[in-house]
């Protein structure tokens, strides 16, 4: 990591025009596209909603070159797009790991499809609060305690050696001590109520499943921070790279979730992908005070990692559905 991601180059306008994109994209979600209605989200339209994202994602990258290309250099406006680039691919592809949780829960709940939307959109909101205030405090944390990077870089090798050996454990929900808590102190109805969280029944109030859903949801978005969080750190501790590239793998991840859902078993070696990457980020954390990476080094290396499990997945995928064919034949 050199020098001159220690100091973040954005400005006060810059930070409030973001914000204030992310709003107005929140906004238009909610009372332009339907977010408010309750609808099954179908491939097609999931699809044009992850193509959309990507490409904000890789306009504001190209706006990103441009303003710094003009206020700072060739030089730095290569190195932050790298950064912001490397961080975003790394955001979004430990990102898929909480789709998967996401299937867990909805599957467990047995969550209709077109109840699922607005659930996922308020997910989105609480994660962006929970990793504003956790990126403040880990850029905080390394400018005050510049060790803390290899502690980091340790915390992403043990996570992802325990994501490789527990890659194929599925938790059993029944026994969350989140869940159970609140099964234990709350009044639950028994059936959805729609998209609401709460009813009032015989004068007292209910909580319905559907406020357990988004409970979990909330509470695996604060799990996963925990690990992508400090991976970017391996990438820049500017806080505004670390800040965009992290909001715009979360905003993409609730369309990601409706067009891979029904094809998640499919991905059975993404898990493994990365667990490797998050070894590849801690290890080269832990390797910074003798060895620099390029950053161009570090984006191939992740895209690489994600790229092979992917096509390893479906093409163990499709060899498994020729063996069942083959039989059934």
């Amino acid at each position: 990591m050199n020098d001159s991601t220690a100091v973040s180059f954005a400005t006060g306008p810059m930070w409030a025009g973001f914000i204030a994109f992310v709003l107005a994209m929140l906004a238009l979600d909610l009372f332009v596209f339907g977010g408010r209605k309750t609808h099954r989200v179908h491939v097609k339209e999931a699809l044009a909603w992850v193509i959309a994202w990507v490409s904000l994602a890789l306009a504001f990258a190209g706006l990103l070159w441009w303003y710094l290309n003009d206020a700072h250099g060739a030089d730095v406006a290569r190195t932050k797009t790298l950064e912001f680039l490397a961080g975003y691919l790394i955001e979004q592809s430990l990102s898929v790991d909480n789709m998967f949780v996401f299937v867990m829960i909805f599957g467990f709940f047995a969550v209709p499809p077109e109840l699922q939307r607005r659930v996922l959109l308020y997910g989105v909101l609480g994660a962006i609060v929970m990793r504003a205030g956790m990126i403040l405090a880990g850029v905080w944390l390394v400018q005050q305690f510049a060790w803390i990077l290899y502690v980091f870089g340790v915390f992403l090798i043990v996570t992802g050696i325990k994501m490789l050996i527990f890659a194929e454990h599925q938790p059993d929900l029944d026994q969350n001590p989140l869940l159970r808590w609140l099964r234990s102190h709350l009044r639950i109805t028994p059936n959805f109520h729609g998209e609401v969280f709460f009813v009032r029944q015989n004068g007292l109030l209910w909580a319905t499943p559907m406020f357990l859903v988004l409970l979990l949801i909330e509470a695996s978005d604060l799990v996963f921070a925990v690990d992508s969080i400090p991976a970017i750190f391996a990438v820049t501790t500017d806080p505004f790279i670390v800040f965009t590239s992290n909001i715009f793998a979360i905003m993409g991840l609730r369309a990601l979730y409706f067009l891979l859902a029904d094809m998640a078993d499919r991905f059975h070696l993404l898990k493994y992908g990365l667990a490797i990457v998050l070894v590849f980020i801690g290890g080269k954390m832990l390797a910074m005070p003798w060895f620099h990476m390029p950053i161009q080094w570090s984006l191939s290396i992740v895209a690489g990692i994600i790229l092979v499990s992917v096509l390893a997945s479906l093409a163990l995928s499709r060899r498994r559905h020729a063996l069942v064919a083959k039989e059934e034949a």
